[in-house]
């Protein structure tokens, strides 16, 4: 078992909050700390969000809590009540995720105005404490590389994909194994999306950078559109080859087909990278592609509704190829802007 960078950083924000509890001289560093688990995001600008937002409602939370201590006390039902406003006035403002530091918030300032206004500005102090620590450590320590992960995640899930979807006809792979593999590479799918997500949160101060962001959120939706139908090319292997009458004599061509398909693919995660010659050409055998399409076009006519179980299984391979075609000419754009602004950029720094 690994300990991953969020892991870590949650361990250092809390031990941070508890030495400066300590530094600070509070009364107890539980606040703090339970402030630091709470505030730790897993990019950047996620966490400046969150921070921005528990403030708000953590001032909001503490006016409240002191308002209701005055007029109400401190009781188990005001309290109660008191947490109830707030939750709904955190669902109003649209920030859920603030609610479980806020009521934290809260109940520490009721809890502690029977000690005097000041014990409890000091447990309000205590929050700010824990949250300061947690987004200090996010930054300084191991700072998020959104871009960086989701480069890496598509590799992994293309060798994944590939293994599949190279043994999906000739069925080699054991059951368990191949089970196995097809569940992490929907794992790895999900954290993807997840990956692109923070990527498309990350901000972009400069011109140059926003445009440069732009392009590689474009790409990086394409990337992951293609390995989606990879996936579900691998899904109708499954389900409508082996079932289909006759697969026996298709399954060279599908194989050969589907072979050429995941090295297009591998091609251009490598063109992507920069691994790539310029001369070398990416498309695949155009002839055999047209022959594959017009073979099974005959066998199709002969008998539609027997044979049309191997034209589902042609199909989600031609969608497959479709979307690689379009990352290619994605990729090729990208690429060429790129160096571009690179050229652009070099020259105007030349002239000054």
């Amino acid at each position: 078992m690994t300990i991953g960078a969020r892991v870590f950083k949650t361990g250092l924000a809390v031990a941070l909050a508890v030495y400066l509890s300590g530094l600070f001289g509070f009364a107890s560093p539980i606040i703090a700390a339970v402030a630091a688990i709470f505030t730790i995001q897993p990019s950047i600008s996620r966490s400046w969000q969150h921070i921005s937002d528990q403030l708000q409602t953590n001032v909001l939370g503490a006016v409240v809590a002191l308002t209701a201590v005055r007029l109400f006390g401190n009781s188990a039902i005001a309290v109660g009540m008191v947490c109830i406003i707030v939750i709904l006035i955190s669902i109003r403002l649209r920030m859920e995720s603030t609610i479980g530091l806020t009521l934290v918030t809260v109940v520490a300032v009721m809890e502690a105005t029977g000690e005097g206004w000041l014990f409890a500005l000091e447990r309000f102090l205590m929050v700010l404490t824990g949250m300061g620590a947690a987004f200090a450590v996010n930054i300084l320590v191991f700072p998020p590389r959104p871009r960086k992960q989701f480069a890496e995640q598509v590799k992994e899930a293309y060798s994944e994909l590939s293994l599949l979807l190279r043994m999906s006809i000739s069925d080699e792979l054991k059951e368990d194994v191949h089970r196995k593999e097809k569940e992490k590479l929907y794992q790895t799918l999900h954290k993807l999306e997840e990956r692109y997500k923070l990527f498309e949160e990350e901000r972009s101060w400069l011109n140059n950078q926003k445009r440069e962001k732009a392009r590689q959120l474009i790409l990086s939706k394409q990337l992951i559109k293609t390995l989606q139908q990879g996936t579900d090319l691998l899904e109708v292997v499954e389900e409508h080859y082996f079932a289909a009458p006759e697969s026996g004599k298709w399954a060279q061509r599908f194989d050969r087909q589907i072979e050429a398909l995941t090295k297009f693919h591998e091609q251009i995660l490598l063109k992507i990278d920069g691994k790539l010659k310029h001369r070398v050409a990416l498309e695949p055998e155009a002839e055999r592609e047209k022959a594959f399409a017009k073979q099974l076009s005959d066998y199709f006519n002969e008998d539609p509704e027997e044979r049309k179980r191997l034209v589902f299984v042609a199909s989600a391979i031609f969608e497959y190829e479709y979307h690689l075609h379009r990352l290619e000419r994605l990729a090729e754009q990208v690429l060429q802007r790129d160096e571009a602004e690179e050229q652009k950029a070099v020259q105007s720094g030349a002239q000054q």
